[in-house]
C-alpha cells in the first residue's frame, strides 16, 4: 500500500486510524498517496489553535506577522520543483497550468508579505476617523479592527490545491488568526506537502497553521462563536454549510465562493477582424483549456453580436482545434486532464444536458489523446456550444459545467446583452471586449452590482492586462448572487473578514492612544 501521508493538527504530525483514500494519477491511473483523518481529535486540536495559535499570533504585530509571510515565500520558493511534480501526478496539469496555481500561490503570499510591511508594529487597527457624537468634541467614537480571536477554517477546492490554501491563509495569518485547512481530497497532497514544508522550517507558532487531510465529518461542528469559515466549492455543500448549526445558530462567520457562470462580452464597435475581437477570440480559448476548464472563474458564457457570430464560432473553434490534449509530461501537450473520473463524468453529463438546447460549434472528441490511454486517462477536449434561441435556452445560463466547455450566445443590442448577462444570477467576474473607452466603462458599471469583478479589456491593454480568469490578490474575488455572496483578497480588504470591529467611546485623550505608533 503505498503511503499513508500524516495531517499536523494539535502541533503535531498525526495519520489518520483508517487505511486512507487513495489520491490517484488522472493520466495513468495509478495511486500515488492516500489520506485519512478518522480518529483526529478534533475539539482538542481546534481548541489547541485558537489558545495557542491564536495567542502566539497575536501577540507579534504586524510587521513581525510580514516577516514570517515573506519567510514562507522563501520555503515554498525553494521546493517549487516538488510541488509541480505533485501537481502533474495528483492534477494532471501541464507546466503553465501548475504555474497558475504554485507560482499564483506563492505571488499572493509575498503580495501580503508586503502589505503587512507598511502596517508597521501595529496590533489593531483604526477604521476611518473618530467621530464626535456631540456638540462638545471632547467625547467621540473610534471604529477599531482587533483580529478575532477564533480560528479560521478552510475547506478547499480540489482545482487550486496550492493557490486555494495562501490566498486564504495569508490575510489571515497577517491579521492573527490561525488556520485550520482542509483541502479537497482529491488533490490533498500538494496542500499537505506546502504545509509540511513551512512547517517543518519552523517559520510560525505552533497551532498557527494545520492542515487535516480526508473526510471532513465533524469539522463544522468544532466551531465556535468567534472562528470563522470559508468555503470554495458546489452551491449544494454551501447550502450545507449555512444550515448547519455552528453558523445558523452560533452565528460563525462564514465566506462562501460557489458557481460561477461567468461571461466574456464582444460590445458592438468591435468587429470580426478588429483588435478587440481578436482579443476576445485569444482570452476565450485561454479561459476554456488553462487547467482544462477546471477554474471558478473561466469563462462560461460567450456574448457577441448577431451579426458576429459566424465569425466569432469559426475563430474560436479553429484556435480551439489547434489544441494538444493528453499527458501532461508529453512536452507536446498544452491541455492536460481532469482531476479524476467522478470530473470525467460529471462533465460529460453536463455536456450532454447543454446540447439538448445547443448545438456543437467544436467537438472536443475530434481531439486524439497524446501519449494517453483514452481508456484509463481523465481527458477531455474543448468543445464550444452555439445557441440561436438565447432567450428560451436557460440550461446555459443555469449550469456550470466544470471543465472545458463553454457556450456562443448572439445577442442584439447592448440592452438585451446586459439582461442575458444577468441570468447568471451573479458571478465571479464578467470580462468585456470593445475599443470605445466610453462604452466600456458604462457597460463596466451596468455589471458591477452582479459581478464581483469586471475585466475590462481594449486594445490598448491588449498585451498588459492580466487575464479574465487570473485572480489578482490586489482585486476582489468573490461574487454576489449565486457565486456565494462571498469577498476575499482586495489587498487589505481581505483583513476585515479576520477581525472584529468595534467602536471605542471615549474621550479625545483615549482615543489618541489608539493611533499607530509613529514611525522612526
Amino acid at each position: 500500500m503505498t503511503e499513508l501521508i500524516p495531517n499536523f493538527f494539535a502541533g503535531q504530525w498525526q495519520t489518520g486510524s483508517a487505511a486512507g483514500t487513495p489520491l490517484l494519477d488522472p493520466v495513468l491511473g495509478t495511486e500515488l498517496v492516500r489520506v485519512d483523518a478518522t480518529g483526529l481529535d478534533l475539539a482538542a486540536g481546534f481548541a489547541f489553535a485558537r489558545e495557542q495559535g491564536g495567542a502566539a499570533l497575536r501577540a507579534l504585530n504586524y510587521r513581525e506577522r510580514a516577516a514570517m509571510l515573506a519567510a514562507a515565500v522563501k520555503v515554498l520558493q525553494a521546493n517549487r520543483d516538488a510541488y509541480y511534480e505533485i501537481a502533474t501526478a495528483n492534477s494532471g496539469t501541464v507546466k503553465n497550468d501548475s504555474a497558475v496555481d504554485i507560482d499564483g500561490a506563492i505571488f499572493t503570499l509575498g503580495t501580503y508579505a508586503k502589505l503587512g510591511e507598511t502596517l508597521g508594529e501595529r496590533h489593531h487597527l483604526l477604521d476611518s476617523e473618530a467621530t464626535r457624537l456631540g456638540k462638545d468634541p471632547l467625547f467621540q467614537s473610534q471604529h477599531v479592527l482587533v483580529p478575532t480571536r477564533g480560528v479560521a477554517l478552510f475547506i478547499n477546492a480540489f482545482n487550486f490545491p496550492a493557490w486555494g490554501l495562501w490566498e486564504k491563509a495569508a490575510p489571515a495569518l497577517l491579521s492573527g488568526v490561525p488556520v485550520i485547512v482542509k483541502p479537497a481530497t482529491a488533490t490533498a497532497w500538494l496542500t499537505q506537502r506546502m504545509v509540511k514544508d513551512v512547517v517543518d522550517a519552523g517559520i510560525l507558532p505552533s497551532g498557527a497553521l494545520s492542515v487535516i487531510c480526508g473526510g471532513s465529518a465533524g469539522l463544522m461542528d468544532a466551531l465556535q462563536a468567534f472562528d470563522v469559515v470559508s468555503f470554495t466549492g458546489s452551491a449544494e455543500t454551501a447550502a450545507v454549510i449555512r444550515s448547519h448549526p455552528a453558523v445558523a445558530q452560533r452565528f460563525v462567520r462564514v465566506n462562501i465562493e460557489a458557481d460561477s457562470v461567468n461571461s466574456a462580452l464582444l460590445l458592438p464597435d468591435a468587429a470580426p477582424g478588429s483588435e478587440a475581437f481578436d482579443l476576445l477570440v485569444k482570452e476565450v480559448v485561454r479561459e476554456m483549456t488553462v487547467k482544462s476548464g477546471q477554474k471558478c472563474t473561466a469563462i462560461r458564457r460567450i456574448f457577441v453580436p448577431e451579426a458576429s457570430y459566424d465569425a466569432a464560432a469559426q475563430a474560436i473553434a479553429a484556435r480551439l482545434a489547434k489544441t494538444t490534449v493528453g499527458n501532461p509530461r508529453n512536452e507536446a501537450v498544452r491541455m492536460g486532464a481532469l482531476v479524476n473520473r467522478a470530473q470525467l463524468t460529471s462533465v460529460r453529463q453536463g455536456l450532454d444536458y447543454l446540447k439538448q438546447q445547443a448545438e456543437m460549434l467544436h467537438d472536443g472528441a475530434t481531439h486524439a489523446l497524446v501519449d494517453a490511454d483514452p481508456a484509463m486517462a481523465c481527458c477531455v477536449g474543448p468543445a464550444l456550444l452555439g445557441v440561436s434561441d438565447v432567450d428560451g435556452a436557460d440550461r446555459v445560463h443555469d449550469t456550470e459545467v466544470f471543465g472545458p466547455v463553454a457556450t456562443l450566445l448572439p445577442y442584439r443590442d447592448t440592452t438585451h446583452a446586459l439582461s442575458l448577462v444577468r441570468r447568471g444570477q451573479g458571478s465571479l467576474v464578467a470580462s468585456l471586449y470593445g475599443s470605445d473607452s466610453a462604452s466600456l466603462g458604462a457597460t463596466a458599471l451596468e455589471l458591477a452590482d452582479s459581478h464581483g469583478r469586471v475585466h475590462v479589456i481594449s486594445p490598448d491593454v491588449g498585451q498588459l492586462h492580466t487575464g479574465h480568469g487570473n485572480v489578482m490578490p490586489q482585486s476582489l474575488h468573490g461574487g454576489p448572487g449565486r457565486a456565494g455572496g462571498g469577498e476575499e483578497l482586495g489587498g487589505l480588504r481581505a483583513l476585515g473578514f479576520y477581525h472584529r470591529r468595534s467602536a471605542v467611546q471615549a474621550s479625545t485623550a483615549v482615543l489618541a492612544t489608539l493611533q499607530p505608533p509613529q514611525a522612526a
